[in-house]
C-alpha cells in the first residue's frame, strides 16, 4: 500500500497515464502526444514527465518515454515484426546521444532460465556486436561500437546488477547503456504487443516486484536507455478486467441493473484493494503470462535486436 493505496502494478508510462481521467485530462508537470502510422498498424504515445510535480503524479522519474502498441506483435509474422523492428530503431536514434563514434553498452537484463524473464539476455544474443573491430575503423568515419553483457540475476552471481554494470562501465567507457528487460503490464491487451523506450533508466527486476539498485545515469554517470516488453501481468489486472466487463453486460440485462447500481458505486481503487485481499490468502501476488509465450519471446527478442542493429548501422 502507498499514500496512493493499492494500484495494480505497470511498468508503463503509457498506463500510469491512463489512471487519471481519460487523456484529455490535464496532468501537471506531464506532457502526452500521440501519433498513429496506419500503413503499420502502430500507435506511438509519448509521455514526457517534465518536472517533480509530474513525476509525483506519475509515480514515474523525469524523462521521455515513448510506448509502441502494436497489436500483431503477438504473431509470428516476420515481415511485420521487421516493419515493427524499423520503427523502433527511428525512436532509439531519437534518445540515443548524437556522436560521430558512439560506444555503446547493450545490456540484457533477466533470468535466461525464466521464459517471460529471458527477454533481455535473448535480445543480446541477436545483436550485431562491433566493438572488439575498432581498432580497423577510422576514427574520422561516422560509426557505432556496439559491445554487450548479460549480468545473470543475483540469486546466481550474488552481486547486484548494477554493480557488475557500473563496473564494465567504468573499465569500457560506452557513451551510453542500452538496458533492455521484461516489464509488467496492467493491461492484458499490452502483453507482448507493447514496446517503451525511455531515456530514465530501470531497476531490474521491477517487472515482477523484484526491486534492484536501479540502472540509470544518476548511478552510472552517462545516459541509460531502457527498452523493455510487457510479458507478465498481475492477477488482480485480470480480475479488474473481468469485473469491468461483466458490469458492461450487467447494463443489458434488466433483472441485475440493480447488481451493476452496487458495483458501480465501489471506486477502481476500491475495487482493485477488494480484489487483492480476495486473492492473496490463496495466490498471493500472482504474475500470469500467455501460454506461447516461449515462441513470443523468441520472436520479440529478434524484433528488439533487429531494431538496434538498424538503429546502429549508421
Amino acid at each position: 500500500m502507498t499514500e496512493h493505496g493499492y494500484q495494480v502494478r505497470t511498468d508503463l508510462a503509457l498506463e500510469a497515464r491512463e489512471r487519471f481521467a481519460g487523456t484529455n485530462t490535464e496532468v501537471k508537470g506531464v506532457i502526452l502526444e500521440k501519433e498513429r502510422d496506419e500503413a503499420r498498424d502502430i500507435t506511438v504515445t509519448r509521455v514526457v514527465i517534465q518536472n517533480q510535480a509530474g513525476a509525483k503524479a506519475m509515480q514515474k522519474p523525469i524523462g521521455t518515454y515513448i510506448t509502441l502498441e502494436a497489436k500483431n506483435l503477438q504473431y509470428a509474422d516476420e515481415d511485420y515484426h521487421r516493419e515493427a523492428a524499423v520503427v523502433l530503431a527511428k525512436y532509439i536514434r531519437e534518445l540515443v546521444p548524437k556522436k560521430n563514434r558512439l560506444s555503446v553498452l547493450a545490456v540484457g537484463l533477466g533470468n535466461q532460465e525464466v521464459t517471460p524473464d529471458a527477454l533481455g539476455p535473448l535480445a543480446v544474443d541477436h545483436l550485431c556486436i562491433t566493438r572488439h573491430l575498432s581498432e580497423e575503423q577510422d576514427d574520422s568515419s561516422e560509426t557505432v561500437l556496439v559491445s554487450s553483457l548479460v549480468p545473470g540475476v543475483m540469486a546466481k552471481t550474488g552481486m547486484e546488477t548494477a554493480e557488475i554494470v557500473k563496473g564494465v562501465v567504468k573499465e569500457t567507457h560506452p557513451d551510453v547503456v542500452i538496458a533492455i528487460d521484461s516489464l509488467a503490464a496492467r493491461s492484458t491487451r499490452r502483453l507482448n504487443t507493447t514496446i517503451q523506450i525511455t531515456n530514465t533508466g530501470i531497476a531490474p527486476g521491477s517487472g515482477v516486484g523484484n526491486h534492484r539498485n536501479c540502472i540509470s545515469e544518476e548511478t552510472l554517470g552517462i545516459p541509460v536507455i531502457a527498452i523493455g516488453v510487457p510479458t507478465v501481468v498481475e492477477a488482480s489486472a485480470i480480475v479488474s478486467d473481468t469485473m469491468e466487463n461483466l458490469m458492461d453486460a450487467l447494463e443489458e440485462v434488466t433483472e441485475l441493473k440493480s447488481l451493476r447500481e452496487t458495483l458501480m458505486q465501489f471506486q477502481e481503487q476500491e475495487r482493485q484493494e477488494l480484489i487483492r485481499e480476495l486473492l492473496e490468502p490463496d495466490l498471493g501476488i500472482l504474475y500470469v503470462t500467455p501460454k506461447d509465450v516461449d515462441e513470443t519471446i523468441r520472436q520479440l527478442s529478434i524484433t528488439l535486436s533487429e531494431g538496434l542493429n538498424l538503429a546502429f548501422a549508421g
